[in-house]
């Protein structure tokens, strides 16, 4: 997003200058009455700058790895007593991250104005989470910002580490198929083409198998610009359709239902959802605004609907048990640690061990998925395979038993 100039007057009156990242100028006047700043001009920086800035987001942005920085070396400035605006600027001057050092620089203004740490941080909403902006304003009004922020670190490590496990798990079969779609189209554009020619050149009929291989590889060779404008087409069809609020909740609900990796999907955003529901319960989030922090963190469309489901009726005075046998996303198990955490009023301390039960399952589908999807893999080369070698030897060996005759 581009950069705007602007001058305002805060509520005392006294003129304020600096620069707002926003969509347009009405965004950016948003934003500065967000902050209870009444801007009086506002402009676009030059344009040098501004493409520089949408080169620089291309190839650099926020990542989880360094929030987990970010909020443990804000736990260790905050715990040492260091003073929030010098703890602040010292982090933007020793960080090699471009926009959260910008963003950083920003939050240390607002401080500087009078703001607090939460609100100057969700005016940068794209950068810290909703949940982490609640967290440290609850360590803010209970005087323990210090163990926010070691909250919001170990969240960040284990939702980083299971984000990792998930796609080193994936590399595997990804890579497999993508092999397996080159080779198809090697051996349909170059190989069996050159089999055919030969095959012609005999004139002797073929088997049906070779008819099925040259019919394909003719297609292939006459229309694989149409197929790639196909897939192109199917691609950015499908990318505008998931962008749609009812798109996006179709594929996230389909997304939990994919052979082998839905499951595993499942349970990592269910452990997500207990650990993250669980550090807002410690630190004394109402329930009800909980589950809408929680929801957003799921990052799920379906799963996230299913949350704000349950925060509805315990608005309307079901318990939190109720609610989530009616979901329908948890296990029994689980549903019976729910049960025992409220009858003993340790809600947080039993969705944390949902939390570990859900990572414990996890790891065991992440460290078994390849032998799972192997025998899958190798069944699919093999027909692949079997079916060319029947396609191109079958006619060969029709023709020497016909010469040998």
């Amino acid at each position: 997003m581009p950069f705007f100039l602007y001058q305002a007057k805060d509520i005392k009156g006294n003129v304020v200058k600096g620069q707002v990242e926003a969509a347009n100028e009405n965004a950016a006047a948003d934003i500065l009455l967000a902050r209870q700043e009444f801007p009086t001009s506002i402009s676009l920086t030059q344009e040098a700058d501004a493409k520089g800035d949408i080169f620089e987001n291309l190839f650099e942005r926020v990542t989880t790895q360094n929030l987990v920085v970010f909020s443990r070396q804000m736990y260790s400035l905050t715990k040492a007593g260091i003073p929030m605006i010098r703890a602040i600027l010292g982090l933007a001057d020793s960080s090699t991250n471009k926009p959260l050092k910008r963003t950083l620089e920003d939050v240390a203004a607002q401080l500087e104005r009078g703001r607090s740490l939460s609100a100057a941080m969700s005016s940068h909403s794209k950068i810290f989470p909703k949940l982490a902006i609640s967290i440290v304003h609850v360590g803010e009004n209970t005087g323990r910002l210090e163990d926010a922020f070691l909250q919001l670190a170990e969240y960040f490590e284990r939702d980083e580490e299971t984000r990792k496990r998930v796609k080193s798990a994936m590399r595997y079969p990804t890579t497999v198929l993508i092999v397996i779609v080159i080779a198809m189209f090697v051996l349909n554009l170059m190989v069996i083409p050159t089999f055919a020619n030969m095959f012609a050149k005999l004139g002797s009929d073929l088997p049906l198998a070779t008819q099925i291989l040259i019919g394909t590889s003719n297609f292939f060779v006459n229309y694989w610009q149409w197929m790639l404008i196909g897939i192109v087409i199917a691609v950015v069809t499908f990318k505008h359709w998931s962008n749609t609020e009812s798109g996006k909740l179709s594929w996230d609900k389909l997304k939990l239902k994919i052979p082998f990796v839905g499951s595993i999907i499942e349970r990592s955003l269910l452990g997500r959802y207990a650990r993250s529901f669980s550090m807002i319960l410690e630190s004394g989030v109402p329930m009800t605004s909980g589950l809408t922090l929680v929801a957003d963190a799921v990052d799920n469309s379906y799963m996230e609907k299913q949350i704000k489901d349950m925060r509805r009726n315990i608005e309307k005075g079901d318990s939190l048990l109720r609610v989530s046998v009616t979901s329908q996303l948890f296990s029994p198990l689980v549903l019976q640690m729910v049960a025992v955490g409220e009858e003993t009023g340790r809600v947080d301390e039993l969705l944390k061990e949902v939390a570990d039960y859900y990572e414990r399952e996890v790891d065991f589908d992440l460290k078994s998925l390849t032998a799972k999807i192997e025998p899958v893999l190798i069944g699919f080369v093999a027909v692949m395979v079997g079916g060319l070698a029947l396609g191109i030897f079958t006619p060969m060996w029709d023709m020497m038993s016909a010469f040998k005759g």
